[in-house]
C-alpha cells in the first residue's frame, strides 16, 4: 500500500478513536420548580408564555379603556379568540391561552368564559339533558353569560444567525375587541429578545 495514503488514513482513524468513548452516554432527570426558567434551545418556552401573558393582562387592566367602558356597573366578561402563531417554530398556542386565562381570573378584574369548543361541548351536554336528565336537574339552553370583550393576537419572531450565534426576537401583539361594536378598545405588545451562542466542537 502506498505510504502516502496509508499515513492520512491511520491518522484519521486515531482521531476518530480518540474522540469516541467506550462509556455509554449518561442521562439524568431531576424535578425542578415549575416557575423556574430553564432555557435549553433558546426557543419560545413555557416561561416566555407565562411572562408575556402576565405582562399583557396587567397592561390591559391598567389601561384607561376599562374605566371608560360601560359594563353596567359589573366587571367585564372576557373570552379569548384566535391567537395565531406566525413564527417558524411549532408552538402550542393553547398553553399561552391558558396562561392568559389564569392571569385574568387571578386578577379579579374580569370574568372569563369558556372557549368556543368548550361552549359547544356544554351545549351538547345540555341537549342530552333535555332528553335524558330528570326535569328538576335540566340546565337551560339559553342561559349562558355573553362575553363583552374578546382577546385576539399573534406571535411573531425574527431570527438572526451568524457563525454560531443567534438572536431571536419575539413579539406578541394582543388586542381587546368590543364584541358588540367591533371596536378595538385596547392594544398591547410584549417583546422578548434572546441571544444564543453555540460553542464550536472541541476535540
Amino acid at each position: 500500500m502506498n505510504p502516502l495514503t496509508t499515513f492520512p488514513l491511520a491518522l484519521m482513524t486515531m482521531v476518530l478513536v480518540g474522540c469516541s468513548s467506550t462509556e455509554p452516554a449518561q442521562r439524568t432527570v431531576s424535578r425542578v420548580e415549575v416557575e423556574k426558567t430553564i432555557d435549553l434551545s433558546g426557543r419560545w418556552n413555557d416561561s416566555d408564555s407565562r411572562l408575556v401573558a402576565d405582562a399583557l393582562i396587567n397592561d390591559v387592566f391598567a389601561s384607561a379603556w376599562l374605566e371608560q367602558a360601560d359594563f353596567s356597573g359589573k366587571i367585564p366578561v372576557v373570552t379569548v379568540g384566535n391567537i395565531r402563531n406566525k413564527t417558524s417554530e411549532h408552538i402550542d398556542v393553547s398553553v399561552f391561552i391558558k396562561d392568559l386565562q389564569k392571569a385574568i381570573v387571578e386578577s379579579g378584574k374580569a370574568k372569563f368564559i369558556a372557549s368556543k369548543p368548550q361552549r359547544k361541548e356544554l351545549r351538547d351536554e345540555k341537549r342530552d339533558q333535555q332528553e335524558f336528565a330528570r326535569e328538576e336537574t335540566v340546565k337551560e339552553m339559553a342561559a349562558e353569560t355573553g362575553a363583552d370583550v374578546m382577546l385576539q393576537g399573534q406571535l411573531s419572531s425574527v431570527p438572526d444567525r451568524f457563525e454560531g450565534k443567534t438572536v431571536i426576537f419575539y413579539q406578541m401583539d394582543l388586542e381587546a375587541v368590543d364584541i358588540e361594536t367591533g371596536e378595538i378598545v385596547w392594544t398591547g405588545q410584549k417583546k422578548i429578545k434572546k441571544f444564543i451562542e453555540q460553542d464550536k466542537w472541541q476535540w
